[in-house]
Order: C-alpha cells, then sequence, then structure tokens
C-alpha cells in the first residue's frame, strides 16, 4: 500500500477574514481525519479574489496534496473558485450533466413546496445552474443536504462553505476515496509538565531524542500560565514525544530521565 497523503485545507470566504463569521472548518477537518488516523497537513484562509484563488490554487495542484476547499462555489459574483480552479488549470469551466440534473430535480422539489418555478428556462434557474458549471474534467461530490452537488478534480474536493453541507461531503470522500490509508501507520503520545525552565534548556533534550529513536519526534509548547489552556496558572512547558508506537514508551522514558537530570520541576499531563 502507498504511503497515505498529505492533506491541505482551503478555506475561502471574505467573511472569514473580516472577522463577521468565524470558521469551524479547521477543528472539524483535523477532527474527521484525526478519527480515521490520518492529520491534516497545512491549512491557508484567502479572500473571494479570483487572482488570489488562482495562485493558491496553481501551488496547490502542484503541490500532488489531497486538499479539501470550503467556500466560494456559489452563483453570485462574489463566488470565485470555480472559476479560479479553472484558470489554474488551463481549463474551460462547463455545465455538468449530473449536476445539471440534480439541480434541476432540487429545484422541482422547491417548486412542489411552492418556492419558486420547475421551469429550468427561468432566470432564477439559469442562475442555479451556475453551480453546476464546473472545470472541464470534473467529477461530482454528492451533497446530502440539498443536493447541489461539490466537484472534485485533481486530488481537490471543493464543498460549500456551509458546514451542514461541506462536512457530510468531506466525510463521505474521505469513506469512498481514502479508507484505504485509514490507521495505516498509528501513532503514540506521551508528554510531562516542566516549570520554571526556558526552552532553551530542553531544546539539547529534544535533539538527543530524536537521535536516539528515529521515528519519534520531540516536541514543546510553552505556556505564560494564564490557565487559559486548562493546565496549570503558572508558566510551564509541555515537553514530549510522538511517533511510532513501539518506540514512544522507551523515548518518553528516556526523556523524562533527561528532564529530571536537569534539575526542572516536573509533573506527567493529566
Amino acid at each position: 500500500m502507498s504511503a497515505a497523503p498529505r492533506f491541505g485545507l482551503i478555506v475561502v470566504g471574505d467573511e472569514i477574514l473580516s472577522g463577521k463569521r468565524t470558521d469551524k472548518h479547521f477543528a472539524k477537518v483535523v477532527e474527521l481525519l484525526g478519527a480515521r488516523g490520518l492529520r491534516l497537513s497545512w491549512a491557508q484562509y484567502l479572500p473571494d479574489e479570483r487572482a488570489a484563488l488562482v495562485e493558491a490554487l496553481q501551488r496547490s495542484f502542484a503541490s500532488g496534496d489531497v486538499v479539501f476547499c470550503c467556500g466560494g462555489i456559489g452563483s453570485t459574483s462574489d463566488d470565485h473558485t470555480r472559476q479560479a480552479a479553472a484558470a489554474a488549470l488551463g481549463v474551460l469551466v462547463e455545465l455538468h450533466p449530473e449536476a445539471e440534473r440534480l439541480i434541476a430535480e432540487r429545484c422541482a422539489e422547491m417548486a412542489a413546496e411552492g418556492r419558486g418555478s420547475a421551469d429550468m428556462t427561468t432566470a432564477e434557474n439559469r442562475q442555479r445552474l451556475k453551480m453546476g458549471e464546473f472545470p472541464s474534467g470534473s467529477t461530482i461530490i454528492p451533497n446530502p443536504f440539498n443536493r447541489i452537488p461539490g466537484f472534485a478534480i485533481r486530488n481537490h474536493w471543493f464543498v460549500p462553505g456551509f458546514p451542514v453541507m461541506a462536512w457530510p461531503m468531506i466525510e463521505w470522500v474521505l469513506d469512498t476515496h481514502y479508507a484505504a490509508h485509514f490507521n495505516a501507520k498509528p501513532q503514540a503520545e506521551r508528554s510531562l509538565l516542566v516549570f520554571n525552565t526556558p526552552e532553551s534548556a530542553i531544546a539539547p533534550l529534544m535533539e538527543e531524542i530524536e537521535a536516539a529513536f528515529p521515528g519519534v519526534r520531540a516536541f514543546s509548547l510553552p505556556s505564560i500560565g494564564d490557565g487559559a489552556d486548562g493546565r496549570p496558572a503558572r508558566r510551564h512547558i509541555e515537553l514530549g514525544v510522538k511517533g511510532d508506537p513501539a518506540k514512544v514508551e522507551a523515548a518518553f522514558a528516556e526523556l523524562r530521565r533527561g528532564v529530571a537530570a536537569l534539575g526542572a520541576p516536573h509533573e506527567p499531563v493529566a
């Protein structure tokens, strides 16, 4: 089996960057990946600006990473993601036949509920059909909320900005296309809290641990001790190791011995 791919996240929207709305996608995508033994490698927030989107997507398409892109695939003038993806790949946008069918079905459902018309020649419904215009060569991502699909091309998965739509669509992508990589590389993590010790004092110990235990990474998370992270309200560092479960316990034991040798006050992470 090939190595698990790197996963990236792009969140599009002026409303996120201006603070009018708070992004919820980052934490959820980390959760969805983590539940499957996968991890997010990077994330980026972008404005509703065509040129900025084209530039970012050109880089991400070239990376070979699997990328989830949330937002900007609606039909209004401030939605640029569909066109930007096409421009980044040098292809045209075209009405996807399956997307056209699904949008027409949704319009018929709305008409039956007394909301609009099932006539796809009306100006309103022609505007809705723009949501089915994707870069040439795209496939669709089913949307269980209202059937208006997202699209996929070159390991990039484009979904709406609305969490109620985006999250089940991302789950479907993971479970349908990447299940072979779930929990393929188990990870373990152990850490302790070190008090009243500068990071400069523990940096050599971290380097020694990584050299002695290939496949294990050492990490340090300093806190100013304001209690905001739920940890003790005094200055401390969460110092730990993560990686190959077969090596983490031995690496952690060596880490604890090294901290004790420094004379640094410490305690296990609760």
